[in-house]
């Protein structure tokens, strides 16, 4: 495995992190989630990223459950805060002081931990003071509820604002956590030379594109039988776009070839792609197999030359979205009831 420094702090984190988006309390159950946790603790995984808002807060207790007789010292245990969560009420969502209060006592409740080593803003409150929300995270660093803060998909206006104003409240803005793979690029040009700057890492989710990049989605064929794109708990939605561009399952067929000479998958190819970019600490993978743990962290000893990248690119073409006026795009822009 190996280790990362998080954006300008000391804190390390396995550069593969095992997240419980869609999985944990939802595509599967609580034994073959326990497993899945299992294999990416036997894999040197340190780094487990959930939000209160998977499986409405569901997610959170399984991964609580699975890691309560391990060595907390040995974890990195990230959540999120800002998508409605409970019934639904008027003050279940956002990024208001008493949002984020009430969401992280409830937060380490269902982690059963004393603390999270990173707390982040699941996307930009449009609708709250950006000077309440930061003075509300600075409270809970200072109490000692978490660590460290982060945010998800935010601008860079955005996170130039909020890094300022963690520094005013003597507390670190470290990450940003953004969807980023082979097909879809759309921090590149602003989101990551800002970061950097700042001393921000990128946490990125989706770095198979939800599955694309595996190869196992092909042009005009039905999807494989298990796949998340037969999961109608929750699974087929996200992917669903993907599948209906045919152009971009064509595209990613035609980097097997480049998989098969350097004695690796797609999947391998795809997640060393990712991170080979300086700015991302981690890349975020699920799983419903204890074997897909072990598939994905073999990506790590892929180096992928400069010839090889071109070769990518001139495969994929004019596929990857790039469109850099997209980022924030999936922050709601009317208030969450």
């Amino acid at each position: 495995m190996q280790f990362r420094h998080l954006g300008k702090s000391g804190l390390k984190v396995s550069a593969i992190a095992y997240g419980n988006w869609i999985t944990h309390a939802s595509q599967i159950e609580t034994e073959q989630a326990n497993a899945c946790i299992s294999a990416a603790l036997d894999a040197g995984i340190n780094f487990f990223d959930t939000a209160d808002v998977y499986a409405n807060t569901r997610a959170e207790e399984v991964l609580g459950n699975a890691l309560e007789s391990q060595r907390r010292e040995d974890l990195v245990i990230a959540t999120k805060v800002y998508f409605p969560t409970g019934p639904g009420g008027p003050n279940d969502t956002g990024l208001s002081r008493k949002h984020i209060m009430e969401s992280i006592n409830g937060s380490l409740r269902r982690l059963k931990t004393d603390y999270v080593d990173l707390y982040q803003a699941h996307r930009f409150d449009h609708f709250t003071p950006l000077e309440e929300t930061m003075s509300a995270f600075a409270d809970v660093v200072h109490c000692g509820k978490a660590h460290y803060i982060g945010v998800s998909e935010w601008t860079p206006d955005q996170l130039r604002a909020g890094h300022a104003l963690a520094r005013e409240h003597k507390i670190d803005l470290i990450s940003n956590q953004p969807q980023y793979s082979l097909l879809w690029r759309i921090i590149e040009s602003e989101v990551v030379p800002t970061s950097a700057e700042l001393g921000i890492s990128q946490i990125v989710f989706s770095p198979l594109a939800q599955g694309i990049l595996t190869g196992k989605y092909e042009p005009d064929k039905e999807p494989p039988a298990g796949s998340r794109a037969t999961d109608q708990g929750s699974g087929a939605d996200f992917i669903s776009g993907w599948l209906k561009n045919t152009e971009v399952l064509t595209r990613v067929a035609a980097l097997r070839p480049i998989a098969e000479d350097l004695g690796t998958t797609l999947a391998k190819l795809a997640l060393a792609w990712v991170l080979r970019n300086e700015n991302v600490a981690a890349a975020i993978i699920g799983a419903t197999r204890p074997a897909q743990i072990s598939e994905n962290v073999g990506a790590l000893e892929l180096e992928l030359s400069d010839d090889v990248i071109r070769k990518i690119d001139e495969v994929l073409g004019d596929a990857p979205n790039r469109n850099y006026a997209t980022v924030g795009d999936s922050s709601p822009k009317q208030r969450l009831t």
